[in-house]
């Protein structure tokens, strides 16, 4: 077995890790190496597909993201068996889900933090993470006390006066329904709509990867950054953690250390904690791993936004320009005002292609997410080898509140589609779901491009022949009509087609040491253990109403800064168990 020695072993090189190993690595006496178990590349090695403004290209190549990863979205009603699991794509390469997600720089609501610190997570109110949110970012559009101006990743919206027709048919319903333009969604934080804020410059993402670790950052004597590098434990003495043991581009090596910061992201964080003996006693037992701290909340407490869309084919002269890659461009936000629920609590987007291919091309959607779930799934390791990937169920709906709120959201989207001005660009509204048949079809293949450019030409035939493809192939399940009418049917229908829009958190919660369902302290340091930290949106109390990886790239920024100011004042002492 290989061996290296440095100060500091960033675990995962995705949103989180690669800000936690550019801020760290500012202190040149502290040695710091970055292992990402997927690929990694230099910034002008960037691969075009990721570098793309539309996302979906990338996303569905299995060479991103961690392919056997499969999870459970829902339990069935007691008299129905649990249906096979499902994809959950997950990225795997340098930048993490900030080199494939949708670039949705959201920052959330300043209520979400004042949850967190009440929470326990002392000093992640909302004014004491706004610095963190400005450090991070250079907008594009708008200054003053809310935004950064010298940020590594830059920000900016997409103008009125490029938006294709759906996307103004969009915001001209969303107006007719009482709702206001915002203009700013990370200023204003009521209802109303807004151009998307993006974490992209001159059409192209800027990843973390891509915003902090530059070359020039890259070129410090004191970072190491390894692809190909799976961590399979963390090494011990005691109660302390020394290191890992890793993978490295197929040869075993002990990497020692004074401190380990997991950023493996919210399924992988708390597996990684399970297989090195931290976590639920009774699940590590079950799962053949000697108990060494014994912290009930690790992989409790996950959390999702549940979405469900509907879909319509556009009509010609009213898709997405070949001039436009970025295909969504404005969003909602707005209140369900279920008893039990916070205002905007629910968030949509008008999408203006569903796919790189023809088909994908005709049709756009409009899609709306419980934003303020209270669902709660789990993730459990169900073997000490780190080849299989963890039991994950995020229990989708099991809070009926949530399931309420999607029945809801659905029957909003279609009065939207009754609009005039949707109606003028767009025609057959029908139920849509992220199914395994659209992810099938996702795959950039030969196949799946001459299938779609067949389906795409019917589509644009005759009115009764695109209903009769409509109801007969494109419609998975009951027509849309059917559903509005009959409650229990569009209960079934959302139970069953309900999916995630890729923000899990929550699964080693920050929270104070004498709490035991918390996992990490406010400083991020695993409790109970020295010389570990996560710092991911695994340590998030409760997923906030945003995309996730603008507030992971600020937890990975405040965790920093408190290691680095740590090390300045010599403080570094083993949280309570």
């Amino acid at each position: 077995m290989g061996r290296m020695e440095c100060d500091v072993v960033v675990v995962g090189g995705g949103s989180a890790g690669c800000v936690i190993a550019s801020r760290l690595s500012e202190d040149r006496q502290r040695r710091v190496v970055l292992l990402e178990a997927g690929r990694d590349m230099a910034p002008d090695r960037i691969e075009p597909e990721i570098l793309d403004s539309y996302p979906r290209v990338a996303y569905f190549n299995e060479r991103n993201v961690w392919a056997d990863l499969r999870v459970h979205l829902t339990n069935p009603s007691p008299n129905r068996p649990q249906g096979p699991p499902r994809r959950y794509e997950q990225a795997r390469l340098i930048g993490g889900g900030s080199s494939l997600n949708d670039m949705q720089a959201n920052r959330g609501l300043p209520d979400d933090y004042d949850e967190w610190a009440a929470l326990g997570a002392d000093g992640w109110d909302w004014q004491s993470v706004l610095p963190y949110f400005r450090t991070i970012e250079r907008d594009l559009d708008f200054a003053g006390p809310l935004h950064g101006d010298a940020g590594p990743i830059p920000i900016r919206r997409i103008g009125r006066d490029v938006w294709p027709a759906f996307t103004k048919a969009a915001c001209d319903a969303w107006t007719a329904e009482g709702f206001a333009n915002l203009h700013d969604q990370n200023a204003a934080f009521t209802d109303g709509w807004f151009p998307v804020a993006i974490s992209n410059y001159l059409d192209r993402r800027v990843s973390s990867a891509i915003g902090y670790l530059t070359t020039a950052v890259r070129a410090r004597p004191n970072l190491t950054v390894l692809g190909h590098a799976e961590v399979r434990e963390v090494t011990w003495e005691g109660r302390t953690v020394r290191g890992v043991e890793a993978v490295i581009e197929d040869e075993a090596v002990e990497i020692a250390c004074s401190e380990v910061v997991v950023c493996a992201g919210a399924l992988h964080s708390p597996a990684l904690l399970m297989r090195s003996g931290i976590g639920p006693a009774h699940v590590l037992a079950q799962a053949g791993v000697p108990v060494r701290v014994a912290r009930r909340g690790v992989g409790r407490n996950l959390q999702e936004h549940p979405t469900l869309s509907i879909s319509a084919v556009l009509k010609r002269g009213k898709r997405l320009p070949d001039t436009l890659r970025r295909h969504i461009h404005v969003a909602l936000r707005w209140s369900s005002l279920l008893e039990g629920c916070p205002a905007s609590d629910m968030y949509m987007v008008c999408v203006n292609k569903t796919g790189w291919h023809a088909v994908g091309r005709q049709v756009g959607s409009l899609m709306t997410w419980v934003n303020k779930s209270h669902s709660r799934g789990r993730v459990e390791i169900t073997s000490p080898a780190p080849d299989n990937e963890p039991f994950v169920d995020f229990n989708m709906l099991s809070d009926r509140r949530d399931l309420e709120r999607l029945k809801l959201g659905m029957r909003f989207i279609a009065r939207l589609f009754e609009h005039e001005s949707v109606q003028a660009v767009c025609d057959n509204p029908f139920p849509t779901s992220y199914s395994e048949r659209i992810r099938d079809l996702g795959v950039v293949s030969t196949k799946n491009r001459v299938l779609t450019a067949m389906l795409a030409t019917a589509l644009d035939g005759p009115s009764w022949v695109r209903r009769a493809l409509i109801r007969t192939l494109v419609t998975e399940g009951t027509p849309l009509d059917k559903l509005l009418a009959d409650d229990l049917l569009l209960e079934v229908f959302v139970k069953e087609k309900v999916h995630g829009v890729w923000h899990a958190s929550g699964t080693c919660r920050m929270g104070s040491p004498e709490d035991d369902e918390a996992v990490v302290d406010p400083d991020g340091r695993v409790i109970g253990v020295e010389g570990l930290r996560v710092a991911d949106a695994s340590v998030m109390p409760v997923v906030p109403r945003a995309n996730t990886n603008l507030p992971t790239l600020m937890i990975a920024e405040k965790i920093a800064a408190g290691i680095r100011k740590e090390s300045v004042h010599g403080s570094s002492s083993l949280a309570e168990a």
